[in-house]
This record gives structure tokens, C-alpha cells and sequence, in this order.
């Protein structure tokens, strides 16, 4: 296992990456710890040679000219392995005799084989999601083109062998799908059009010039084809027969989002506490709108103080904010402008130590990849870390009319796009899993929880503010409460949409009214909705974890608490289940920075 890079500042705030110490130098690892690392490396590598996508996603590029085996028989063959291994982990490991590090490792790869079995066992995404097979058909090439750092030629030539299996990928979805909801298949097929288009010519603007151009586009005409004709597979066949219920249902429900959460809540519980915080965080709304009526609406009264008057208030005063946006064109520029100040902020406040180089790049979302949220941070894969991440940003759709168009620039007004960069990028996902990717523990590098993920990044949007970033400009802040709000109302979404048939006329008036968004995102997130379950209450579990945890040690340690090494306690222990948080950052915090 690679060791923890440490940390050296030179001058003020200028953070520089140095080399690992040797082996020598090394505190030796308890004996079952390294049969734990040991036995996992063994279950990746078996993973890995069954799944070559997942191999490329988390940087082992051992694989990268296959695709994987898709057919029923492979799929057993998964499932297979993954029972095997959670029979072997107590024979082969004695938890007893791991340290304190190694059992944490332990729990959180036996939770992830219990994960994987469930889902394989009660949900079916071969046969009732077609955007499962696009990522293998579009992830497949661009992940090792835009991530990989072996030598370009060596790349290219693994991206054509694997176009050359996708036939078989396309074959394997035609067969297995059966009767998936209307709403993924339109999205499938919006996907598939964005594929057809990058191998038209995204690929090859991507590649550059190789000495390999034209093989690439013999191969990426023979791909073209192949999606054509899945795309008429898509919209003549599966589209007329997609009936399918995309609800989880109350009781599934209830099981995935225990597995998916691992933090100890179950579903009834998210719920009542996510409904308590929406009323609180509306309320603090309530008190910035009130503060920025005579700037927003000059000489105008406002609205009287009763529940349907402070929503009013609200809405009135966000609506004039949401008009200081900018084009779509310059979206990603955009973008690009909030990232220098925020990372000159950091810096200067000591909010934690950035990452250097910074390997993160901002771009705009392939078209293949748009259809499920706004943004999205991919992060350098945990096992070729020194690869960029990328914070990808997707303008409007292009069959949006102007209508929709101008009500997405507003819901991305300049505000919101300053909170946007600091939950995707600076401080939240990608300097939160650059510290990840430098853990010594393998598996906790590969095995993240979301949950920790989502719940940081959602942390880091209030804690920026409160630090001063935006200089106590109200307009900031009400859109940073807005975009928190957003979370809180990710979960209660969730559960009335999977268990209690929440419609989407009922969904549409809970997030434009209640939650104040514009019509274009509260039916691009009742979308998402329907494309996932469990995911959207990462947020706001993971952020009362973080919450909670800062308010109690900072109690703790009262003048002794410093706000940047606390974050970077945080950090240091890898993206791991938030209910080892209190445990982990404590014992961090008795040692130095």
C-alpha cells in the first residue's frame, strides 16, 4: 500500500506535495492488517478482470482494451464471486487482531459485498435501465482518453479494441432489455444521440493527432453505426413497451437506503429530520429576504409577515437576484472566473491546505453524459491519482426554447454558480477526494462513501460563507441557504416520490413554491428523481453528519480549535462511512498537523 503523502508549507499557505518516506522509515503495519489489504487486492483484481469498466473508473488500466461480459451468465458468474468473498472475509481475516485503522477497513468491505449482493438480488438495471449499457458504450472511450496517463499511443490502441467489442454491448442490451419506465428510455436516448455525436467528432478533436487517426475513425464509423441502429432499437421498440414503475416501493426503499446511507438512520428517521430542517433553513430565508426587500423591490411594502407573505417575501426577492446571470455560452467561463477567487480565499483564511498541482479542470459536460444533473466533479481515479479530475459543467440542452433556457440561467445565476464551484470543486469534491487518494488504505481509497462525499461538499457551501467568503453579501448567502435547501429537500423528495407516489404535479409545486426553484430545475431534479433512488438523501444526511461533528469538538477543544487542521483531520482519513467520523478526526487531532 502506498503510503500518505505528507504535507510541508513553505512561505504562507503554499502547499507542496513531497515525496513519500521510505519503507524504512515506515511504522510497520500489524501482521493482519496486511492480510486484510492483501485479501482485497486479491478480490479486486478478480473484480476487475469480470468488470474492465470498473478497472478503468478507479484508474487500473491492466484492462483497458476489453469491455465487460454483460450476458446473464457473466452477471451470475459476479454475484458468484461477491458471496464467496463475504464467506472467505471472516476466515481468512481474525478481526481481533486487526488495529484500529484495519478494522474500520474491515467493516467497510464487508458492508460493501452485503451492499452489492442486495442490490444484484433485488433490482435489475441490465433489464430495465438502457442507460447502464451507455456507459459502457461512451464511458468505455472517454474515460481512458481524458484520464489515463499511460503514453497516448498505448491508449488510443486500447480505446479501438474496445470499440470493437461495443457490437456486443449493444447486442447484450437489445436482448436483456424488457420493459424499463418511459422516463429512462427517453434519457437513453437523448444519451445515445450525445454518443453518435462524439464519435462523429468529439473523439477525434479529443485524441489530436495520433498516428493512429485513421484506425480511430474506421473504428468510431463502425461505432456510428452500430448506435444509429440502437438508437432505432431505442425509440421503435423499447420506447412503445417502457411501462415500467420507476418507485423503489416503501420496503425496498427502506432496505437500499440503510445500505446506501451506513450511517445508522432509517428512512422514517431522514425523513422527520429533513422536514424539521426544511422549516428552519426556510425561515432563515425568510430573515435575508426581509434584509434585501428595499434593494430588490425600492420603495415597495413588504409582504405582510404570515406564512404565505414570508414565501411570498422569498420568492419576490430571489426572482430579481436570479436576473444577474450570464449567457449560456460563457456558462463555463464562467465557471472558470469563480474558481481563482475561491481558491485565493482558501488560501488566504487557512480554511485547509489545497492540493499542489491542482489537477482539476473545468469543462463543459460531453453530451453523452448530460441528463441527470447540472454539474458533476469525476474525480482522478483512486488508483492512477496523479490523472486529472474534471468539474464538468452542462449548458442548457439544445430542444430547450428560450423560455427554459432563460429559467436555468436564473436558477445559475452568478450567485449560485460561486456555490456550485465551492460544493463540486474548491473546498467540497475535488480537493475533499484529492486528500482521499492520497489514504494509504487501498480499499478505503476504492470502496468511498457517498454519503461522506455529498455530506462534505454540502458542509463546505455554509462554512465558506461563515468564514467570510463573499464578504457578507446578502444575496450570496440567500442563494447559498437556497442551494441548501435543495439538499434538505433532496431527501424528503426522495421517499415521497419511491413511497408515497408523490406525482409530478405535486413534485413540480414543491420544488418551485416551496423550494423556490425555477421550473427548468424542478423538472430536470423530478427527472433525476425517477433516474435514481436513495442518492438524493446523501446530501443532507451527510451534511448533518459533518454539522454535528463540528459542533461538537470545536465545544471540545474551545481555543485550541483551529479550523483549518480540523478540516484537514477530516480529510486525512479517507472518504469513509460518516459514522467512523467522530472516532477517526478525534485521534487525528492528538497528533500535528
Amino acid at each position: 500500500m502506498r503510503r500518505l503523502l505528507a504535507w510541508a508549507i513553505v512561505g504562507l499557505h503554499t502547499l507542496f506535495w513531497i515525496l513519500p518516506v521510505t519503507a524504512a522509515d515506515r511504522p510497520a503495519e500489524p501482521p493482519e492488517d496486511v492480510r486484510l489489504a492483501r485479501f482485497f487486492k486479491q478480490y479486486l483484481d478478480e473484480e476487475f478482470r469480470l468488470k474492465p469498466l470498473d478497472a478503468t473508473r478507479l484508474g487500473d488500466h491492466r484492462f483497458d482494451d476489453k469491455l465487460d461480459d454483460l450476458s446473464p451468465r457473466a452477471r451470475a458468474a459476479w454475484l458468484k464471486h461477491t458471496k464467496q468473498t463475504l464467506t472467505e472475509l471472516p476466515r481468512q481475516i481474525d478481526v481481533t487482531k486487526l488495529s484500529a485503522s484495519g478494522k474500520i477497513d474491515f467493516e467497510i468491505f464487508r458492508h460493501h459485498l452485503v451492499r452489492s449482493i442486495w442490490l444484484a438480488e433485488h433490482t435489475d438495471p441490465y433489464s430495465e435501465d438502457p442507460r447502464f449499457y451507455n456507459d459502457y458504450i461512451s464511458d468505455g472511450i472517454y474515460l481512458p482518453l481524458t484520464q489515463s496517463t499511460l503514453p497516448k499511443e498505448k491508449v488510443v490502441a486500447s480505446c479501438i479494441a474496445r470499440m470493437g467489442q461495443i457490437p456486443r454491448v449493444v447486442a447484450t442490451a437489445k436482448a436483456s432489455l424488457k420493459n424499463p419506465p418511459r422516463i429512462i428510455t427517453e434519457t437513453a436516448l437523448r444519451q445515445n444521440r450525445g454518443a453518435i455525436r462524439f464519435f462523429e467528432s468529439g473523439l477525434l478533436d479529443l485524441v489530436g493527432e495520433t498516428t493512429q487517426k485513421e484506425q480511430l475513425r474506421e473504428a468510431a464509423a463502425r461505432v456510428r453505426a452500430t448506435l444509429k441502429d440502437y438508437g432505432k432499437f431505442l425509440e421503435d421498440d423499447l420506447l412503445p413497451r417502457s411501462r415500467g414503475d420507476w418507485r423503489l416501493g416503501k420496503e425496498k426503499f427502506a432496505q437500499k437506503l440503510l445500505l446506501e446511507l451506513d450511517a445508522g438512520l432509517t428512512a422514517e428517521q431522514v425523513l422527520k429530520e429533513a422536514e424539521a430542517e426544511f422549516t428552519r433553513v426556510e425561515q432563515a430565508m425568510y430573515v435575508i429576504a426581509r434584509q434585501l426587500w428595499s434593494r430588490t423591490h425600492p420603495g415597495k411594502p413588504l409582504p405582510p409577515d404570515d406564512t404565505a407573505g414570508r414565501q411570498q417575501t422569498i420568492t419576490l426577492v430571489l426572482a430579481e437576484l436570479n436576473k444577474e446571470h450570464g449567457e449560456s455560452a460563457n456558462l463555463v467561463r464562467d465557471a472558470r472566473a469563480t474558481v481563482e477567487e475561491i481558491k485565493t480565499f482558501i488560501k488566504q483564511n487557512d480554511i485547509l491546505r489545497l492540493p499542489d498541482p491542482d489537477r482539476c479542470q473545468v469543462i463543459e459536460m460531453p453530451e453523452f453524459q448530460r441528463g441527470f444533473s447540472v454539474a458533476y466533479l469525476n474525480q482522478a481515479p483512486p488508483l492512477d491519482p496523479q490523472a486529472r479530475s474534471v468539474y464538468a459543467i452542462s449548458p442548457p440542452p439544445r430542444d430547450w426554447d428560450a423560455r427554459r433556457v432563460e429559467s436555468f440561467l436564473q436558477e445559475y445565476n452568478r450567485y449560485m454558480l460561486h456555490i456550485l464551484t465551492i460544493h463540486e470543486a474548491y473546498p467540497g469534491h475535488y480537493v475533499q477526494l484529492e486528500y482521499s487518494n492520497r489514504h494509504p488504505s487501498v480499499l478505503r481509497r476504492v470502496l468511498f462513501s457517498g454519503v461522506f462525499a455529498e455530506g462534505w461538499a454540502v458542509y463546505t457551501e455554509q462554512m465558506m460563507l461563515d468564514q467570510g467568503y463573499g464578504k457578507g453579501d446578502l444575496a450570496l448567502r440567500l442563494n447559498q441557504l437556497k442551494f441548501y435547501l435543495r439538499a434538505v429537500a433532496n431527501a424528503i423528495l426522495d421517499q415521497k416520490m419511491h413511497c408515497e407516489k408523490m406525482t409530478d404535479e405535486e413534485a413540480l409545486t414543491f420544488l418551485t413554491e416551496r423550494v423556490y426553484q425555477s421550473e427548468g430545475e424542478a423538472l430536470g431534479k423530478i427527472t433525476r428523481a425517477k433516474l435514481s433512488s436513495c442518492q438524493l438523501s446523501t446530501y443532507f444526511v451527510g451534511r448533518t453528519a459533518f454539522y454535528h461533528l463540528r459542533q461538537q469538538i470545536q465545544r471540545e477543544m474551545g481555543d485550541k480549535f483551529e479550523l483549518g487542521r480540523y478540516h484537514e483531520a477530516v480529510l486525512s482519513q479517507g472518504t469513509l462511512p460518516v459514522k467512523f467520523l467522530p472516532q477517526v478526526v478525534r485521534a487525528r487531532l492528538k497528533e500535528p498537523r
